[in-house]
Order: C-alpha cells, then structure tokens, then sequence
C-alpha cells in the first residue's frame, strides 16, 4: 500500500471517529450554550463561567449514571467555591494560597466521601476561583448557581437527545465477541499443534478480554439508564434488558476462557496426550459465540449459538469418558462451564443450561454406542444412555 492509499485510509478514519462522536459534540455544544444563556438572562450574572463547564463535565465522556454525576457535579463545585472563597478573601491569592485551597477542597471532599468526579471538581472548581475571578468578600453563591444550572442543562440535553441505547450495547459487544471468539480459536489451534508458545500468547489474549468485558459493563449500564430515563428511547428498553442479562453470563465466560487457556498452557507444557476432539469442542464454543450479535440484535435466533454451545460440550464429555488425563478433565470442565454461562447468556435459566449440556452428553453418548455396536445382532444389542 503506498503512502498516498494509507493517508486516504487515516484520513477515512478520522472522519469515522468524528461521526461516531457528532451526537456527544451536538450535546455538549448545546448543553453549554444553553446553560450560558440560562445563567446570563435569567439570573443577570456577567460571567457564569461554572455553567457551560459543570454542563459539559455532566455530559462528560461516558454515559453511565449521569443523574448521579450531576449530584456530585454541584457538590463537588460548591465545596470548591466555598473553600475558595472563604479562604483567598482572606488570605489572598499566590502560589502557596492555591496549593493550600486546592489541598483543603479536595480533602473535604475525600472526607465526605465522594466519588472520583466529586473530589476532581472540587480541585478544579478551587483552581477556577483562585485563578479566573478570585473574591472579594465571603461565598459568591452566583457560582454555585451557576455549577447547579450547568449540570442541569447538562442532564436535560443528554435525555431530550439521547444516544442509541441498542447501538451503544452492540457497539460495544462486538469486539468483545469477536476477540473471546478468537481467543478460544487461539487455545484451540496450539492444543492441536502442541505448541507451548502459542499457548503462552492464546493466554495473554485471554487475560486480554477483561478491557473489552469491562466495555461493555459500563455501555450496558449506560444503555440502561437512557432507556430508562430518556423517553424518545422508552420502546428499546426490553431489547436493552438482553443485553443487560447477558452480561454477567458473557463476563463468566471470559473469566472461564482465562482459566481454560491457563490449563491448555499446563497441559502443553507438561507434553500431555490431549485429544483431537478438544480442540474441535473450543471451536465449536467460538462459533457460539460468533453467532451471538445476531442472537441479542434479533438479527438471527438463538438456536444456532445454542446448539454448537451444546455439541462443543457433548464432545468435550465423550472425552472425559474415555481418559482419567488430569489436564484432560480440567479443559473438559472449562468447556462445560463456559457453554453454560453462554447457554444462559442465551435465556436460559442456570438450572435450564446445566440440563441442556447432561442431555446433550447423553444423546452423544448413544449415538456413538450405536455407531459403534457391532451390526447384524439385531435391536436388542442397543445400549441405553
């Protein structure tokens, strides 16, 4: 590719990034405006500087909890102010003034035992008043106002004009499906070639699925609260509440992935026979897992997902049955729980995934006995499950 194709493709990029960011700028553009407007013709003050900046600190950069952030917003603001107010009217403004303000802020606000947000904006609420417009006798409570109008403007724009609750939840568990497929596609393909490296990198992937797990946590939250609270996106909370009940479930399954490709390092490490049909079962747990965007979305049933959550299982136990490899049973257990966290991730209850797999293994289990029984002796030969 020459430099001219690969500046197009950045350049392609970038623009992507703008337009996936255009709503959240559209937001904190009008958020700001408008809590200015607010601040300036309605309350007469001169420079509510503590209204656009507590609006877009409020919209912030992600979208979880909001209406929570907006009450540490203004705390976090007032306490700023107050601290800042009473102490440079009296001892004046300096260097040492604004370490002592800033310290003194934030610790008050550690002592009432706020959040991250609230400790910061106390800091910087202190640095603005000290800096920008120190005063000049007791508590400008205008600044509070001020604080208090932003972080609401703030709020009312983000549920008058919300995201895509759904495009948020999806956005965000794609990657993650995509790369906890791969992982399993990874420990799969270095168990069949007993490569001991690539299972040493199948693992660092795996112990690299956290980010992407807690991801999408945070939009399944995120996505949560605007169906819940912003009425344009009223109608997409029940399709919102399957992502929010796979969540755990694929959590569990990333977590059991981790310790699956820990045992397939050990097992390689230590030259154990591992058989054919192990690898085989992980990539059919990839292909479940592959076929879950479309599963949440609607855009596909679940049935697919289910049934090669459920073969990779059945073939797993066949295994067991035939070795007492202790590394062996400790990737078949993996297997097994991993299609039980996807299983339920899928709807089904615990109780409901757990049968699903004792079944799936029996039917396999017969269906090799008959395979393999010897022919000619008639249907009383057939083995039970």
């Amino acid at each position: 590719m020459n430099s001219i194709a690969r500046d197009r493709l950045r350049l392609r990029s970038r623009l992507d990034d703008v337009r996936r960011a255009g709503l959240a700028i559209v937001q904190a553009a009008l958020a700001a405006g408008g809590a200015w407007l607010i601040a300036t013709g309605l309350f007469g003050h001169a420079r509510p500087f503590f209204a656009p900046i507590a609006a877009i600190i409020c919209l912030g950069a992600t979208y979880v909890e909001r209406g929570r952030r907006t009450i540490e917003l203004i705390v976090g603001v007032s306490l700023g102010i107050a601290i800042g107010d009473l102490l440079i009217a009296g001892i004046g403004v300096g260097t040492w003034q604004l370490m002592l303000v800033i310290a003194l802020a934030m610790g008050a606000a550690v002592f009432l035992g706020g959040g991250p947000l609230l400790i910061t904006q106390a800091g910087v609420s202190a640095i603005l008043v000290v800096t920008l417009q120190p005063p000049t006798e007791g508590i400008y409570w205008g600044r509070v106002i001020d604080a208090f109008t932003g972080g609401l403007v703030g709020l009312a724009v983000s549920i008058a004009l919300p995201v895509d609750p759904l495009a948020l939840a999806r956005r965000t568990v794609r990657p993650l499906l995509s790369e906890l497929a791969a992982t399993l596609d990874a420990v799969a393909q270095a168990l069949a070639d007993g490569d001991a490296a690539a299972g040493e990198r199948a693992l660092a992937r795996a112990r690299g699925l956290d980010a992407k797990a807690g991801a999408f946590h945070s939009a399944v939250l995120a996505a949560g609260e605007t169906a819940r609270l912003a009425p344009p996106r009223w109608r997409t909370r029940e399709r919102v509440a399957q992502y929010a009940e796979a969540d755990p479930q694929l959590d569990h399954a990333v977590r059991n992935t981790r310790v699956l490709a820990r045992g397939a390092l050990r097992a390689l490490q230590l030259a154990d026979h591992v058989p054919p049909e192990i690898p085989l079962a992980l990539r059919e747990l990839a292909a479940a897992v592959r076929g879950f965007d479309g599963a949440l979305a609607g855009d596909a049933g679940v049935e697919g997902p289910r049934a090669d959550a459920l073969r990779a299982a059945a073939r797993a136990t066949l295994v067991l049955e035939r070795t007492g490899n202790l590394s062996v049973s400790v990737l078949v257990g993996q297997v097994r729980s991993t299609a039980v966290d996807l299983l339920r991730a899928l709807g089904l209850d615990g109780d409901e995934a757990r049968r699903a797999v004792r079944l799936a293994a029996r039917r396999a289990a017969t269906e090799e006995l008959e395979a393999t029984a010897p022919t000619g002796e008639g249907p009383d030969r057939a083995v039970a499950p």
